[in-house]
């Protein structure tokens, strides 16, 4: 890698990524964008595991769903991002004794490095009894279910929107099995035409329903999150 300069022997704040031998030109474009996206870097700075971290942050900035108390799930946890930003929000540590202590149960088909605050499980969700098992680490329901999952591209726009549709239709499914009256759920999804039944089922079951995409969601992506507050039990 190279560091362009500015006339007065400044280095510029971009990073020039050079097409190294053997490399394809997607991958160089990928480790330039990583290289040069601003919430990489504050991921960095700031300890967080990667920029998805973001995304929670500033959806519960504007909704305000991760309380000191609650009780949440965190669905397709890897690498740990959303468990990093709940653990203070929710009081997981109980390091404000003024403030209820919430639990974070982080769920994942792979093992995820330990999170001090959140309780970390390796789980299919979509096995048979997994929401049961998830009441009883809980030790009841929850306040918040929240997923971030995504299936692997599989390079078919309209394969992976379909794919990603179905997964957060699952999520949801299980967030009405153990969601405490009143939660709320919070899902990826991709635009793409597909999320209409999605759509009309989450407004039956929540009072608000509100689709976003956070300032952390890259502008290039179809990504967005939807947040259904008031779950009608």
């Amino acid at each position: 890698m190279e560091k362009k300069t500015s006339g007065r022997g400044q280095r510029d704040l971009r990073t020039r990524v050079k097409t190294a031998r053997g490399r394809k030109m997607s991958s160089t474009r990928w480790l330039d964008r990583q290289l040069n996206d601003p919430y990489v870097r504050r991921a960095r700075a700031e300890g967080y595991r990667g920029r998805a971290a973001f995304k929670i942050l500033e959806l519960d900035d504007k909704y305000g769903f991760l309380t000191p108390g609650a009780r949440v799930v965190d669905l397709g946890c890897a690498p740990g991002g959303w468990c990093q930003v709940a653990v203070p929000r929710i009081n997981a540590l109980g390091d404000r004794p003024d403030k209820p202590r919430g639990r974070i149960i982080g769920i994942d088909l792979q093992q995820v490095e330990p999170i001090p605050g959140a309780e970390l499980h390796v789980l299919d969700f979509l096995e048979e009894g997994a929401d049961e098992r998830v009441k009883s680490w809980l030790g009841g329901k929850a306040d918040v279910v929240m997923s971030d999952m995504a299936a692997a591209a599989s390079g078919h726009k309209q394969t992976d929107h379909l794919r990603i549709i179905a997964l957060c239709q699952a999520a949801a499914e299980f967030a009405f099995e153990v969601l405490e009256q009143g939660g709320t759920f919070v899902a990826k999804v991709l635009a793409g035409g597909a999320e209409g039944e999605l759509q009309r089922i989450l407004k039956q079951k929540f009072e608000k329903v509100a689709n976003v995409k956070p300032p952390a969601s890259r502008a290039d992506s179809s990504e967005k999150f939807v947040v259904a507050t008031g779950f009608r039990g």
